[in-house]
């Protein structure tokens, strides 16, 4: 250390003197109270102009190369008018994604980012507070801004969703195009095209498609409709017209799995048919089913106003009765066409992709929608009754003993896909999940029961599907709604204290299991030791064994613990997420094994040892459960036609129902 009198020619005496003061203070423990440095924050001040409904002058040429399938690459190029005296461009990239309802843009797929200014390099820059907007400083009387990167689509899943293969691609135009800050997105003109790999099919919903070679272009297009209107293309592939002005466009891992039989085809037919006659009018000039056949590119369901992306397991159009269970995403996602994107909640609709969406009525965009897709393909027949009944016992038997009930209400889990987007965690019985949808499809199922039951069947949700999501023929545009407008639009079918009603169901905590819609379609719920037709299905084909319901374990096909039901015999033994089942009382795991082992604890009155290696750590574990094995199933309360059966009835063709429309 210096002393102080070394520090004396440098400093001087005076300043040396109180120095020396100092330290010797220290040492006495004398030492005045020091004030702890404290920074003041800095003034945040948020620079990118917000959206105002003013057209953006010239139009946007967008030109993508999704040739590169060995490589999984999307090469964009990207020219921006500027307008006049303009000396910088904020150009961004989406961050609120329609149908995703969160900030999931995914920014961090994109790569090589250059620009140019009337064809010279220019430097940009991050926003420091929005990432996913571009500062770009260019020239005095500069005409045009390109830009040049790369999307690269992930290679597996754990790096992200898989959107190209080597037979198939999913293009979102959202992911890999810039778009001019300030204004609203319907005010922003794009001219797209594509070079996709040779002889490839394309589907999509957008308009004036021109081709030549493998060079697709279509028509300018406003940017939100563009976003809106996403690319299915695959070396597979095939279209079948299914009336309406509707499609069902699929694209295939391999062509024998496009041949569905005439009889199955005919079912989506219907279900055009059935979703006509459901809402009454087209919020459409044309509509299509996009449909990926695959296990290897990523799994997706996504509403579009013209068209919706969706995927099955490979086999689910030629297996008919084998993947009954994998059917019901289209069903879902063409209900959004009416409910989620003619109509959409006042807080959800955003005038860009940057102004932060807000969720608080995803149980009426998401869980009506759920609704009126188990209904609708199963009057259709895309999913056999016994299937979409299993579906509902599903939801049911989940809710009737599941513990994140009692802290959180169905209106909180609206708020999951920015809290949580989706991702794994430890006990999400516990935390919750994005429960708007099924536990929101079972309020929707009471609600149609009361307005049964109050009009004495001559009316149902179904008059307020025409009611509320009708309108004008071929409405191609978006009207939307809060709180009081479902509630004013509900009591216009049935006079009743709906705000009352809806509040009780899904913002309240700890209440009763969302039961009371089944009972009062004359069904309940009951427990057997096989599983439903519905949950078969999806373990046959998952290989996961789902023991929620018993155990409290759904084990993967590996022996190991994919989720943990909290409060269950299992969390009770610390058999967790992660631990693999090695043993099942002393003999090696096989599904057969813990499923005899669960019988047999009926009548022995013995833990059920298992021995786990969870970590590399191996140990002996009891689990103490004697209740057999459990699987949710609805039944008739009594015998005869239930109301739920008529709900499920068809309401068009020669299948068609004595159920009144409503």
């Amino acid at each position: 250390m210096t002393s102080p009198r070394m520090l004396a020619p440098i400093l001087g005496p005076a300043i040396s003197s109180v120095l020396a003061l100092a330290l010797a203070s220290t040492a006495t423990g004398t030492l005045a109270q020091v004030v702890n440095s404290a920074p003041e924050a800095l003034a945040i001040e948020r620079s990118v102009p917000d959206a105002r409904d003013v057209p953006f002058a010239g139009t946007i040429t967008l030109d993508i190369d999704a040739s590169d399938v060995a490589r999984g690459l999307y090469r964009v190029t990207e020219t921006i008018p500027v307008p006049r005296g303009q000396t910088e461009m904020i150009v961004q990239l989406p961050e609120y994604l329609p149908g995703n309802h969160s900030p999931s843009g995914p920014i961090n797929l994109v790569a090589g980012i250059r620009f140019l200014a009337d064809g010279k390099p220019v430097n940009w820059m991050r926003d420091p507070l929005e990432v996913y907007a571009f500062r770009v400083p260019v020239p005095a009387g500069t005409k045009e801004l390109t830009a040049s990167f790369v999307h690269t689509s992930p290679l597996g899943s754990d790096q992200g969703r898989v959107t190209m293969t080597r037979e198939m691609l999913n293009l979102q135009w959202e992911k890999m195009s810039l778009y001019p800050a300030g204004h609203y997105v319907r005010q922003i003109k794009v001219k797209p095209t594509v070079t996709f790999p040779d002889e490839w099919q394309v589907f999509t919903a957008l308009d004036g498609m021109s081709r030549r070679g493998d060079k697709v272009t279509w028509d300018a297009v406003a940017y939100d409709t563009l976003v809106d209107s996403p690319i299915f293309a695959g070396k597979y592939a095939q279209s079948w017209d299914l009336g309406h002005a509707m499609k069902l466009d699929a694209v295939a891992d391999e062509p024998g799995l496009l041949a569905i039989a005439p009889e199955n085809l005919t079912t989506y037919s219907k279900l055009a048919d059935e979703a006509l006659a459901l809402f009454g009018v087209r919020h459409f000039d044309h509509y299509d089913l996009l449909l990926a056949l695959t296990d290897r590119m990523g799994g997706i369901g996504l509403e579009h106003h013209r068209s919706s992306e969706n995927q099955y397991e490979p086999k689910a159009l030629v297996d008919w009765q084998g993947m009954d269970w994998d059917r019901n995403v289209i069903a879902h996602e063409l209900v959004h066409s009416w409910n989620g994107k003619y109509r959409r909640p006042a807080d959800l609709w955003t005038p860009d992709y940057r102004q932060p969406m807000q969720n608080s009525l995803l149980w009426m965009y998401e869980g009506q929608t759920q609704f009126w897709g188990n209904v609708l393909a199963a009057r259709s027949g895309i999913q056999s009754k016994d299937v979409v009944l299993g579906a509902l016992a599903n939801s049911a038997g989940f809710y009737s003993m599941q513990p994140g009930r009692e802290w959180r209400s169905v209106e909180d889990t609206t708020n999951d896909p920015q809290i949580n987007r989706r991702n794994p965690r430890p006990y999400g019985s516990y935390h919750r999940s994005e429960d708007y949808y099924s536990e929101g499809m079972l309020v929707w199922l009471e609600a149609d029961q009361i307005i049964r039951q109050g009009t004495g069947g001559a009316r149902g949700l179904d008059d307020f599907a025409k009611a509320f999501f009708g309108g004008q023929e071929g409405d191609y545009g978006e009207v939307t709604y809060d709180f009081d407008d479902i509630v004013a639009t509900l009591n216009g079918i049935l006079p009743y204290d709906w705000g009352a009603f809806l509040r009780a169901r899904l913002y309240g905590v700890n209440a009763p299991a969302p039961l009371e819609g089944i009972a009062m379609a004359g069904y309940k719920l009951v427990w057997k030791e096989e599983p439903n037709p519905y949950q078969a299905g999806r373990m046959a084909e998952r290989g996961n064994l789902d023991l929620s319901y018993s155990l409290g374990i759904d084990i993967d096909k590996e022996g190991q613990v994919a989720s943990t039901t909290w409060g269950s015999s299992a969390f009770d033994a610390a058999l967790v997420d992660g631990a693999k089942i090695v043993a099942v009382n002393g003999e090696d795991y096989s599904p057969d094994r813990i499923k005899s082992a669960i019988t047999q604890a009926m009548t022995s009155g013995e833990p059920i040892k298992l021995i786990v290696d969870r970590q590399n750590h191996v140990e002996e574990i009891e689990v103490d459960y004697d209740g057999g094995l459990k699987y949710p199933w609805l039944e008739p309360a009594t015998a005869g036609e239930q109301g739920l059966d008529r709900l499920l009835a068809p309401r068009t063709g020669p299948a068609a129902g004595t159920a009144p429309a409503g």
